[in-house]
């Protein structure tokens, strides 16, 4: 045996040949993979790539349709979830599949909870001290009676990761742990993620961010098309080349902005306030201008929009568009003056999943298309046709589910959706939040052409690059307030992040 062998231990976890199909579409076609105890291995790819695909095979979700899956050097295969669990693979997704109505403790140890006495009754004050103690050894402070209901989207990922360990699991994937994390809790999250690697726990770690993957992995792995694309260590790659690998292409441009001459003011917003989210708000925007809105955790940005579109109660302040006051009690008021909102959670809010390509896109515009099915079908698939094509929505055909689609194609079906109604102003809301670089590219570049076009834009964004990179003017908000209105040569990283946080500067403040 080689002293390279003798120093590389096998992998802990290792695929070979995985192949996927579904209804004749090949999800994944020769896939291998491999992660080795104490190592974070990070799985990249564009949506679409086969991420998803992969890692309900892994967690026994899907059975693959060839190839072999090893855990510990012996080969298995999963017919369900639990059997998976029970092996010791088990994942943490983006967004958390728990019991609202149970405790903390209850969700950790639900289906598998220790019985005493006889006849056998359930042990709650073991589960409870179990619970203690799993959250004393990740660090983290958390209540174990409290209901996940009450949780934070950090506090949720937090209970994943204990119930992981409850059941001593080898492998232990992330997909997007941190898409909706504050800076504070993705550090804490960091900080878990390297205990477990301590521990000598396998994680393999999906993400779109890069300085996390160059923060977290030790090596990657590349899906492209379902396809195995590379692997390698991390300390020998470099961001371009992790993204040339990614979408077969170099991405030249990611803020593709484009130089547009501004017209009359669209909308001003005037004092607007809230009981508890935010107060005193007023900001103007102009014909085919790009308006960023930038804050941290609870700063107000999406309440803000929220009212815009009516979707919140007791707003007070005036709302005008093209000089005229108008009233916003609900969303379809909104809609009627040419306001679209495309939300964040694009998942829960912005589409019906169960739904069609075709019947999402078309939704907002029932009452004007008609709702007897016959004559409605024909409008129906031109308008649905136009936007995906326009829009570049990947899917097999539009009657497919929006739920089958990848996260970046999800968010183009919500955008088309709102396109088609044809609106003056357009809030997009987190637009880019959990969809990959090529397709981060492509909604930017979107972005720039809605505003050749004579729309205006509200881009709420977490991301400092993205409103610096795409906006004309940045509006920060902090605490519920407006701290400052960039124009676009103001706006530097360290003034944005300054007025974001509080800090008192000497900015100039602009109307």
């Amino acid at each position: 045996m080689s002293i390279l062998a003798m120093e590389r231990p096998a992998p802990m976890l290792q695929l070979s040949g995985i192949c996927k199909r579904f209804a004749g579409v090949i999800a994944l076609n020769d896939v291998s993979l491999s992660v080795r105890a104490g190592e974070v291995m990070a799985l990249i790819g564009e949506n679409g790539a086969g991420k998803s695909t992969l890692v309900k095979t892994l967690t026994g979700i899907y059975q693959p349709d060839a190839g072999t899956i090893r855990l510990g050097g012996a080969e298995v295969r999963f017919a369900s979830a639990q059997q998976a669990m029970r092996a010791g693979i088990t994942a943490v997704h983006q967004e958390t599949v728990m019991f609202d109505e149970l405790t903390v403790a209850e969700n950790i140890y639900v289906g598998r909870q220790p019985t005493r006495g006889f006849p056998p009754r359930i042990d709650w004050p073991r589960i409870e001290a179990e619970a203690e103690k799993l959250f004393a050894r990740l660090e983290v402070s958390l209540p174990v009676r409290a209901r996940v209901k009450d949780l934070s989207v950090a506090q949720r990922h937090f209970v994943e990761i204990a119930r992981a360990l409850s059941q001593e699991a080898r492998v232990v994937i992330m997909d997007e742990p941190t898409a909706s994390l504050s800076q504070r809790e993705i550090h804490e999250l960091y900080r878990i993620v390297n205990q477990l690697k301590t521990a000598g726990t396998a994680v393999i770690f999906i993400t779109h961010k890069f300085d996390e993957i160059f923060a977290l992995a030790d090596r990657y792995t590349v899906l492209r098309d379902g396809h195995f694309v590379a692997e390698g260590a991390i300390a020998d790659t470099t961001e371009p080349e992790l993204v040339s690998l990614m979408v077969g292409r170099t991405i030249h441009q990611a803020f593709p902005k484009l130089d547009v001459k501004l017209g009359e003011t669209v909308l001003e917003v005037k004092s607007l306030c809230h009981p508890t989210e935010f107060d005193q708000v007023s900001f103007a925007l102009r014909k085919g201008e790009i308006l960023g809105f930038y804050g941290l955790v609870g700063a107000g940005r999406s309440e803000v929009m929220q009212a815009l579109f009516g979707l919140s109660t007791g707003v007070s302040g005036t709302i005008n568009m093209d000089g005229q006051q108008v009233s916003i009690a609900c969303p379809a008021d909104a809609i009627k003056h040419g306001i679209a909102y495309v939300p964040e959670d694009r998942q829960h809010q912005g589409a019906h999943l169960s739904m069609p390509i075709v019947q999402n896109i078309t939704l907002p515009l029932l009452s004007k298309i008609g709702f007897f099915l016959r004559p409605r079908r024909a409008v129906e698939t031109a308008i649905a046709r136009h936007f995906s094509a326009e829009l570049e929505l990947k899917a097999n055909n539009l009657q497919q589910q929006v739920s089958e689609l990848s996260g970046g194609n999800q968010q183009k079906v919500v955008l088309g959706k709102w396109l088609a109604t044809n609106p003056k102003v357009i809030i997009l809301d987190e637009p880019t939040k959990g969809i990959d670089i090529g397709s981060k590219a492509a909604v930017h570049r979107f972005i720039s052409e809605l505003v050749t076009r004579g729309l205006s834009v509200i881009l709420v964004s977490s991301e400092l690059p993205e409103v610096l990179g795409m906006a004309d003017r940045v509006v920060v908000m902090h605490q519920g307030h407006i701290k400052t209105i960039f124009t676009r040569a103001q706006a530097t990283p360290e003034q944005v992040v300054a007025a974001a946080s509080g800090s008192e500067l000497k900015t100039k403040e602009v109307a």
